[in-house]
């Protein structure tokens, strides 16, 4: 399964200690050069900026045709790269957070998820207690709805 992320599924991973979950849900995990630049840029969290320095083996990071691309209107670069990154590749699904992208994402055809949806699956896949995770994830600058919140959570009670 081909993965290509924006830089919020990638940050809050790394900042809760998920970001392993990754490479054991997905087989090929992508992302674009712009995606990249803001992990490592100097208002990124420092665990983020470090992590980013000496990326992972199973983390590929690929530079889209800029001449034949254009970048999608409204939205920073790194979704507006992913989401391009995504329709070049054909990937199997693409992780984003933001709405805005998320919804230029599914206009394009993408199949998307985001921060939630990894935790849900390696939830399902009983790879992380999803009460742990989202305690972390509360920790963070991460925004979800509380009823969503504790639909996830109740889905995953025992």
């Amino acid at each position: 399964m081909i993965v290509v992320s924006n830089t919020s599924p990638i940050n809050y991973l790394i900042l809760i200690g998920y970001i392993d979950l990754l490479p054991e849900l997905f087989t090929q995990i992508i992302i674009p050069q712009a995606v990249a630049q803001e992990l490592s840029d100097a208002s990124a969290p420092s665990p983020v900026q470090k992590w980013i320095q000496s990326p992972p083996p199973w983390l590929s990071i690929q530079s889209i045709d800029q001449l034949s691309e254009q970048p999608v209107e409204g939205l920073d670069p790194g979704e507006s790269e992913a989401i391009l990154l995504a329709q070049a590749l054909s990937s199997d699904l693409l992780l984003l957070d933001d709405m805005k992208a998320r919804q230029v994402a599914t206009k394009r055809g993408c199949s998307i998820t985001g921060t939630l949806g990894v935790l849900d699956q390696a939830a399902a896949m009983k790879r992380i207690d999803i009460s742990i995770a989202i305690s972390r994830l509360k920790d963070t600058s991460f925004w979800i709805s509380p009823n969503l919140l504790q639909r996830l959570i109740d889905r995953h009670q025992v």
